[in-house]
Order: structure tokens, then sequence, then C-alpha cells
């Protein structure tokens, strides 16, 4: 059987380390035979994320702080001139204060709320219009969300409600992009141990309490986040779009 994504090249943001979703999705892209374009924000990332390109054997390792449009355009510029046409791209971003995950949500500041949706959600805007001229022959875009977008999760606060922009978007994107043979969906992945959750007060209760009460009895494995997202990227996903899909053992079936 011919690996579903051969040809086609993918740009993925948000890589952190191995234990990242993004790095699980880069993995199961290499599995199947994309070219792979990673970004990293910043000198901090930078080692990090070129060792994990070199794992990955990326065909280019670019910087690309996202809450910076010149830095957007740039990585467009350079994406031409390397004359590299996007088939997929990869939105695994977010951010919010430490503070505004762990106090009531109602003293969320309004500098944390605007910086949330910012980094969260309006990068996804930034993203994709400036991959989508890239996209000549059409694709996926595919973003990262959760079940905190829609029910109350303790201790994710102004997050859930980025959370929640990040999914209107997506449906808002995909009817913008989809004359253009461009789909936009996102993936609601179950609690994941990554740096990011790390950031979500009493954390690991939360997965303790999924593994019970989900269908499958278990957490979510980011194996099978980076297998949904190869389908979405793939021709087997050229009929979906503006669709949120749950990759977290059913949990989000569950009442109590």
């Amino acid at each position: 059987m011919p690996a579903l994504l051969e040809g086609k090249t993918a740009l993925i943001l948000g890589i952190a380390n191995k234990w990242s979703l993004a790095y699980a999705i880069a993995d199961a892209f290499r599995r199947e035979g994309a070219r792979l374009v990673l970004t990293y924000q910043g000198a901090r990332q930078k080692e990090t994320v070129e060792e994990l390109g070199r794992e990955l054997d990326a065909a280019l390792v670019r910087p690309c702080d996202v809450s910076l449009d010149e830095e957007l355009e740039r990585l467009a510029a350079e994406l031409r001139s390397a004359r590299i046409r996007l088939d997929a791209v990869v939105h695994s971003i977010a951010f919010a204060q430490r503070e505004d995950l762990t106090r009531p949500f109602t003293e969320t500041s309004r500098q944390g709320f605007l910086l949330a949706q910012d980094i969260s959600v309006y990068s996804l805007v930034a993203v994709a219009r400036m991959a989508a001229p890239l996209m000549t022959e059409g694709g996926s875009i595919t973003t990262l969300s959760y079940l905190g977008a829609n029910r109350v999760i303790p201790n994710y606060n102004v997050m859930g409600v980025a959370k929640a922009a990040l999914e209107a978007a997506v449906r808002y994107l995909a009817s913008d992009l989809g004359p253009r043979g461009i789909r936009v969906n996102a993936i609601s992945a179950g609690p994941v141990k990554t740096a990011s959750a790390r950031a979500v007060k009493d954390f690991s209760t939360i997965l303790d309490f999924v593994a019970q009460r989900a269908p499958l009895r278990r957490n979510t494995d980011p194996a099978e986040v980076g297998d949904t997202a190869v389908f979405l990227a793939s021709d087997l996903g050229r009929g979906v779009t503006a669709n949120v899909i749950y990759v977290d053992a059913g949990f989000q079936a569950m009442g109590l």
C-alpha cells in the first residue's frame, strides 16, 4: 500500500519537544511519506527543534513567531524562494499566562485574555492567510483543540474560551478557503502529558478521571492524534472540512 502522504509537503508549527502532539503528527506524516517543514519560536527552541528536524528528516527548519506578521511574511517568502508548495499545514500553538489558568475565570486579566486569544486563536487566522497562496493545489489545515472549548474543565479557564474561539475560527476559515480546495479542521485530543498541559493545575487528576470514565477506559495515545492528522491531510479526508474530530477515547460522549 502506498504511503498516504507521498509527494505532499507539510508545514508543522508548534513542535516543542518529543512529547508534544505536533511531534506525534510530524512523525506520522514522515512515516506516510510527507516532506516536512518545521518552525520554532526564538533562540530558546532553536536547538531542540533543529535536532528533532534531523531525526524527522525535515526538509527545512525555520524560525517563526506567529505573533509577528513580519515573521510569517518572511517564512512565506522563504518557502516561495525554495519553490515549496504546501499541501498540509498543522497549527499546534496555544498559550495563556499561568496565573490566568489557576485563578477564577472572573479574575482573568484583560491583558491575559487578549494574549491567549492572540496566540491561541488569531495565529491560526494569520497562518492560514500566509499559507493559502502556497497551497496552489488545495490541501488541509489542521489545528488542535480540547474539550474545554465546550465544557467547563477545572483550571482551564481562559484557554477554554480561547479554544471555543479557535473552533469557531475553523468554521469561518473553512468557508473562506473551501472554494480554493483548502479544508480546515480541528482535532480535539484527550488530555496528554505535554509541556503545555503541565501548566494546568491538577492535570494528573484529569488524566485519572478520563481513564476511569472514557468508553475505552484509557487516555489518548499521541500516535492516535498523529494518525487522525494523516487522515485529514490525505486524500482519504478530501470531503472533510469545518469539523472538530474528537480523539479522546470517547470521553466527550460521557455525562458523568
